[in-house]
């Protein structure tokens, strides 16, 4: 069984490493854990992203569904920063902040960023923490 000590590990395609760092470790403020001629590995809000350098040209994102990743955050005001350093720093919206459920437990705000490769970031936060799960 998954523990508070382990670490989620995703991997992701990316066309430019440097491109990739930039996004996630200047702009988004993740830690860069290793970098390799062929891959980045960063913490990702405490667990692991791997950003591997993949053939080709980036693809605009056609749809955040089925295939996005992110953070939902226990704490309104992380999100709320999160969302601040997003706009300072001019990182691309593919959403803007949204309601969505409005009314229901599951009621939660919402963002989705674009990553240089095309990969979708949506973070979210609940009013209601159980529904986190």
């Amino acid at each position: 069984m998954r523990t508070t000590s382990d670490v989620f590990h995703l991997a992701i395609p990316v066309h430019d490493l440097d491109a990739a760092q930039d996004f996630y470790v200047t702009r988004l403020g993740c830690k860069l854990a290793r970098r390799y001629h062929d891959r980045i590995t960063l913490d990702f809000f405490g667990d692991q992203v791997v950003c591997h350098l993949t053939p080709g040209e980036p693809a605009a994102p056609q749809s955040l569904y089925p295939r996005h990743f992110g953070v939902t955050f226990r704490e309104s005001a992380d999100f709320e920063r999160l969302h601040a350093c997003a706009v300072l720093r001019k990182i691309p919206f593919y959403r803007e902040v949204s309601l969505r459920f409005e009314g229901l437990a599951e009621e939660h705000r919402t963002f989705v960023l674009a990553d240089p490769a095309g990969n979708l970031l949506e973070f979210k936060h609940y009013n209601d923490p159980r529904m986190m799960h």
